[in-house]
């Protein structure tokens, strides 16, 4: 797996995947920066909840389930002064579907937490404290 960042002027960047996809970062005024894109650790925070989720709906869908819609609602607390990584994160998941069953949404959440999602497993063994829930919502 290949990237490259590269610096645009003041605290702003361009990183950009081996895939070709580019992303903006940007720090906020009161650290340089003008507030144009994600800050640095909002992109590993996204990452990890876009990991976790391509778990979870690779597992549901595995099993049958008809997931219609999922989310994970992801926050996190750092550790104060420099550096100041993160100590704890929470993934809340919320799946939409039809009739889904709450134990293959509970089995797909610490599967993909436990064993597949390789962003949890690097931040876990980093020291941070990861904490799942989820939550089960028939479709209308």
């Amino acid at each position: 797996m290949q990237a490259t960042v590269k610096w645009v002027d003041g605290k702003m960047f361009l990183g950009e995947s081996g895939s070709g996809h580019t992303v903006v970062m940007d720090g906020p005024p009161d650290h340089g920066g003008r507030n144009m894109g994600v800050r640095p650790m909002e992109m590993i925070l996204l990452g990890l909840g876009g990991c976790a989720s391509f778990d979870v709906i690779s597992i549901l869908e595995k099993t049958r389930q008809k997931v219609s819609d999922c989310r994970v609602e992801l926050s996190a607390e750092r550790a104060e002064g420099v550096p100041s990584p993160f100590t704890k994160i929470h993934l809340k998941f919320v799946v939409t579907g039809v009739a889904l069953k709450e134990v293959q949404v509970k089995k797909a959440v610490e599967l993909s937490a436990e064993k597949y999602c390789s962003a949890s497993i690097m931040l876990g063994a980093a020291g941070v404290e990861l904490t799942h829930s989820f939550e089960v919502v028939e479709a209308a």
